[in-house]
């Protein structure tokens, strides 16, 4: 087979970036309220019940009418269209340069097998899970801005002034999460498109991409829950000074183990399908403008 010329590399960055990029504001602009409505839900130390869900899932405009109410689930957009964005240029776009060089090194030659597919995708999307934490800060100001009103008064600069390097607080946490639950998203994305008999990847239809997207969301939601509790409750500013380890061992003492898996079900049933949507978006649109 003759090397890539220029022009073919040229295109094959611009529909993975591209891709990419589009995933992300379509899903920023769809979803950004129900992931504050999971923000909070992870946050709170209240377990949800109809006595208390209006202050926990609105806050300080429990009490205001059905737009203003709806208007409180925007908070951190702008924090939010940064992080997002550039998460999904760099992971989803990034992830298949990282995975061609593994395999590269391993000598598959462009045939693998399931397992090998499997473990290629699992560990370089487990590599960029783990370089993502350099986008830590705007998550950390979005999650801010989602779950403590103090925060929706101050702008950008204010906040960065006020934090400083505390907006990197949690990162070991972000990164524990970030590696098992990337590993799952892209081994078990591979993993299902090759259950479905489809060697080449880019040649799955829609429905199959969605398929095979929906399989690997939920099992990097799942995986990942436990330590996206911690990691929200840091980042949060609501707990104070507490660390990580410090946070698990108070919920373990007073919520009980079922605490770690806080939001899961409204998480897989709504922030599943943002994931599916972008992952989706981000995939066919990548094997289309390649």
């Amino acid at each position: 087979m003759s090397p890539p010329t220029s022009s073919s590399s040229s295109s094959t960055a611009f529909g993975r970036f591209a891709g990419a990029g589009c995933a992300g504001v379509a899903e920023l602009l769809i979803f950004h309220p129900v992931d504050t409505v999971a923000k909070r839900l992870m946050n709170s130390k209240e377990k949800l019940s109809t006595s208390n869900a209006q202050q926990i899932l609105f806050q300080e405009h429990a009490q205001s009418g059905f737009m203003k109410k709806y208007g409180s689930l925007f908070p951190g957009i702008g924090y939010g269209a940064i992080y997002k964005i550039c998460q999904r240029v760099y992971k989803f776009g990034g992830q298949p340069y990282v995975k061609e060089f593994m395999s590269g090194k391993v000598g598959t030659g462009g045939q693998e097998s399931k397992f090998q597919s499997f473990m290629l995708n699992g560990v370089s999307g487990s590599v960029m899970g783990a370089g993502e934490v350099v986008l830590l800060p705007f998550d950390v100001m979005k999650i801010k801005a989602q779950t403590n009103p103090e925060y929706r008064k101050m702008s950008m600069g204010q906040v960065m002034r006020k934090e400083g390097l505390q907006l990197y607080n949690g990162w070991q946490w972000t990164m524990a999460r970030n590696v098992p639950g990337s590993f799952a998203l892209f081994g078990g994305n591979a993993l299902a498109k090759e259950l479905m008999g489809i060697k080449n990847h880019r040649d799955a239809t829609f429905l199959q991409t969605s398929i095979s997207s929906m399989a690997g969301s939920i099992s990097s939601i799942i995986v990942a829950c436990p330590l996206d509790v911690v990691k929200t409750r840091i980042q949060s500013g609501t707990y104070g000074a507490q660390g990580g380890f410090s946070i698990i061992t108070k919920i373990v003492k007073e919520e009980g183990m079922g605490s770690f898996f806080k939001g899961w079900v409204p998480k897989v049933v709504t922030v599943g399908p943002k994931l599916v949507f972008s992952f989706t978006v981000a995939q066919y649109l990548m094997a289309m403008w390649s």
